[in-house]
């Protein structure tokens, strides 16, 4: 699979996971941010922040790096506690470790941010990318809701117009048409002239 491919693919999982986080939870996660964290996330949307300021922001940043940002910031602290948790096995841990330790992390910082955390780690490409992946998509207490089906996008259709106004059009446009042909014919004709000349 290609980088671009599997990088879409990262960031389409992240999306899910900010999009599966309830209001509440998000408004738990920014109440518990430190000065620090918040004023990264300020910088991050624009002004105040809140569970709208921050999806609609993530919306926007999916592809510039903006979403990353914003949901490293969320949950520095999930991470720092997974990291401590699973301690030597931090940098490349086993589906088995993962499991261990999730449990605690959820209870302590909530579904919705260990969601975010872990697609954030698969977004950042990390070692054990593959088994987050995997719990994120199969594991009984982390996997993400399925995807919403995409729907359809409206039908456009041409604004009516009356009669007198289609004839109307049709006499410009053929008007148009005749200029253009008139003008071509001037210019072959003035080019032949020159020609002859020469």
């Amino acid at each position: 699979m290609n980088q671009t491919k599997t990088r879409l693919q990262s960031l389409g999982l992240l999306d899910r996971a900010l999009r599966a986080t309830t209001d509440e939870e998000l408004q738990t996660v920014i109440d518990a941010l430190g000065d620090d964290h918040r004023e990264a996330l300020e910088r991050l949307v624009g002004g105040e922040v809140s569970p709208a300021s921050v999806r609609e922001s993530s919306a926007k940043g999916r592809i510039d790096g903006t979403m990353e940002s914003i949901a490293l910031v969320l949950t520095d602290a999930a991470l720092a506690d997974c990291i401590d948790k699973l301690g030597e096995h931090a940098d490349n841990p086993s589906t088995d470790q993962l499991k261990e330790v999730l449990p605690g992390i959820v209870e302590r910082h909530g579904i919705g941010a260990t969601r975010v955390m872990l697609a954030s780690t698969v977004a950042g490409e990390a070692s054990a990318a593959a088994i987050i992946r995997d719990l994120l998509k199969r594991d009984e207490l982390v996997a993400l809701p399925p995807a919403e089906p995409a729907r359809p996008s409206p039908i456009v259709r041409a604004p009516q117009v009356s009669d007198v106004e289609r004839d109307a059009l049709r006499a410009k446009r053929l008007e148009m048409r005749r200029k253009k042909q008139a003008d071509a014919r001037t210019r072959r004709e003035q080019s032949a002239k020159a020609r002859h000349r020469a």
